[in-house]
Order: C-alpha cells, then structure tokens, then sequence
C-alpha cells in the first residue's frame, strides 16, 4: 500500500514518463486559479531533499525569497512562458526561448543563471553565456518531447542518405527544441537554429546559401513558415525518421528532388491538439472572436485562424490589443490563463477546453526552484547544464547565426 508522496514517486516508471509525453496530462476543465499554495508533489527528479517533499506554497516562497536575498545580484531567474504562475511569480525576466536566448547572450553580469524552462534552453544559455556564468535547471529531467523526436543519429543518418542519393544544396535548419549536438551539427554544416519568432526569416537566410531546406524536428512549424514564404505543398516533402536506413524517409528520390524543403516527422504534442472545429466553435460563441495560434499547430488550424506568431508574439498581441477585444489563442495553457488574469479589460479565452499544459514545462515545480536557490546560497552548485566544449563550439555558431538575422 503506497502510504507517502516519496513511495508513489519510486512507482513512476519510465513508461509513464513516455506516454506523459505524448498526451495531455489531464482531462479538467479550464481553471486559472494560481497553484501558490499546491503541496511539492513532483515526482521526475527523485532526489530532490526529503525536507522539500511536503512544504506548501506559502513556504517554498518565504524559502525562495530567503535564498535569492542571500545570493543578491549574483543570481537571475529566467522563465519561459509556459511556466506555471508559481515558477513565474519569481523571475526576473521572462520570455518565449527566443529573447530568453538572446538575453542570455548578452548579459554576463549574472554569476548564476537559473533556467527555468526546459532543458534545450538551458544548453542554448550555456553556450551563449559567458565562460565565468553558471546555467542551472532546476529539474533536469525537463525536457521536450518534441526535441525527442530528433535522436542526433536519425539526423545524421538522414544527412548521409540524402548525400549518397546525390541530394545537394542541403541547409539544415533545427529548431531551437533540440538537442545542442543537432545545434553543433547545424553550425558544422552551414547551417543555421530557428525560433517560432524568426523562422521566414531564416528561411530566407538559408535560400541565400542552399537550394532546399532540411528542417527538424517540427514538422508543423517548418511547413507553415514555407507556406509564408511561397512554397507550395507539392515543393515539400516528410522525412519519416522510424523508417529504416535506405528507405528515404519514405520518399522516392524523385520526390526529395522536387522539394525544397525537407520536413522531419516531429511535432508538438500541445499544440497539435488545437482544431478547425475549435476555431469554429469560438467563431460560433464569440462572432467578433480574433483567432491567434502559434505556428506549431497543424497547417489547417493556422490557416483557419486570424493570425499566428510566436509566445513573444501572442503575448504582445493580446497586451496592445483594444479594451472589449475578444481572443482565442491556439496555445500552452498557463500562458494563456496569465494573459487573461493580466488583460481584465479583454476577453481572452484558450481555443481548447481541456487543459492540457505542457507536462514537461511543468516539471519545474516550485520545490526544484527552492532547492537549488538554496544549495546556490550555501555554495553548491546543483543541476549543472555543461555543454561539451566540441558541441558548444559548433553549437554557438549555429545560435549566433540565429540571434544575427534580422
């Protein structure tokens, strides 16, 4: 009989964690009511101290205000925006992993850079960092099921079957979801890394230097920006990454030929969530609705929609828009519900009514963050996100390539 949180943690098992990954974690209505006063039950990291098993809300606050006064201006605490309220009530800067990237780049006051985010961010910090600052992630088993989709050996494989079948004028395009290896792999190639913020433009950047494009690991946002950019359907083709070496990813040669651009099979499993039937629906209730998605969303859903753009994007949108407006968003949930909390003149409202955020964003509770606050204010450093100096050498290029497009 499981008696304690600490016992129905041991009885997670890698299993769960994978179908976790692949579906929403919960079938509830949607509820925006902060998380201030949950209880630490986070079971991905099971060697978090026993102290912090059971602290509430008020009290992992009082633990992350004593421990970030303690380490002063030696500490920044990023956030991404699809932290929950309870993660972003403490950051000092937040943003979608874009601007968090270039401010990462940029500022090298900060001894300390707690991350968080995922764990592709983290790496993205710590190769654009400065050599005397420190990136830590509170649970290091944050991480996306998307970037999963794009092991570094599929890639590579990809890569050497599209050269032996005579495939040339590649430039491969990875999304900033994944891996630092596939970061240093582009950067080796000539290559290039992408956000949901800048994606046409880099598209442009590479259609300068190649004649197609192999895009990884989101299927989605890589077909959307070519639609942008007037590719047409026919001019891109799916590299299916679970077929076996020789197959082409499941097209004929003639196929890879014509496309310019190559998309990996990825996808994120929120945002793929979000339908046409969605957007009719909230068309339906709300006949002077606005309609904005992210472009991780399948092509039907963007095109349905009114506009689609990146976090940054949405979160700007809906901040300048007209008091009165009304807005469904095609997008992670905690967002969402901040940006109605934060727009009380406006109606805004998630285009799905299951809420499902993005199980691992959620990882990082609030327990984490106390934890490694305090093992930084008494001189230890926990969770270190250390990039390989080889990754990060070729990684770095591919990002600074990234950061200068305009």
């Amino acid at each position: 009989m499981v008696t304690t949180t600490k016992e129905l943690i041991n009885l997670i098992t890698e299993t769960d964690l994978l179908n976790e990954a692949n579906a929403c974690t919960t079938d509830r209505t949607l509820d925006t009511t902060p998380l201030s006063e949950e209880h630490a039950f986070a079971f991905w990291q099971k060697d978090i101290p026993e102290a912090y098993w059971n602290l509430g809300g008020t009290q992992l606050a009082n633990r992350i205000a004593e421990a970030r006064t303690k380490l002063g201006d030696r500490c920044v605490v990023l956030g991404h925006h699809y932290q929950r309220e309870d993660i972003i009530q403490f950051t000092d800067y937040r943003g979608d992993s874009f601007n968090l990237a270039r401010w990462a780049a940029d500022r090298g006051d900060a001894e300390f850079i707690v991350f968080c985010g995922v764990h592709f961010m983290a790496e993205a910090a710590d190769i654009l960092s400065q050599p005397h600052q420190k990136v830590v992630l509170p649970n290091m088993s944050a991480g996306c099921s998307m970037a999963d989709m794009a092991e570094p050996d599929d890639v590579y494989a990809c890569w050497d079957e599209l050269q032996e079948a005579g495939i040339t004028g590649v430039i491969p395009i990875t999304y900033m979801n994944s891996a630092a290896s596939l970061k240093a792999f582009c950067g080796h190639n000539g290559g290039i890394v992408c956000t949901s913020s800048n994606a046409p433009k880099v598209y442009d950047w590479a259609f300068e230097r190649g004649s197609k494009l192999l895009f990884f690991p989101d299927q989605h946002l890589g077909r959307n920006t070519g639609i942008k950019r007037g590719i047409g359907l026919e001019e891109m083709s799916v590299w299916d990454y679970n077929l076996p070496y020789g197959s082409l990813g499941g097209n004929t040669l003639e196929q890879l030929e014509r496309s310019k651009v190559i998309l990996w099979k990825g996808h994120c499993s929120v945002h793929r969530r979000f339908s046409v039937a969605q957007i009719e629906k909230a068309r339906e209730q709300y006949p002077d609705v606005t309609v904005v998605v992210h472009p991780e969303c399948l092509m039907e859903v963007v095109q349905a929609a009114d506009m689609d753009g990146s976090t940054e994007f949405i979160t700007k949108t809906i901040t300048n828009a007209e008091p009165g407006s009304v807005w469904a968003i095609g997008t992670e949930i905690n967002l969402v519900s901040r940006l109605a909390r934060e727009n009380p003149d406006k109606t805004v409202f998630c285009l799905d009514p299951v809420v499902c955020p993005c199980a691992t964003m959620y990882r990082i509770h609030p327990a984490y963050l106390a934890w490694t606050l305090d093992e930084l204010a008494e001189g230890r450093v926990v969770n270190l996100v250390d990039v390989p100096e080889e990754i990060a050498k070729h990684a770095k290029v591919a990002l600074e390539r990234m950061l200068s497009v305009k």
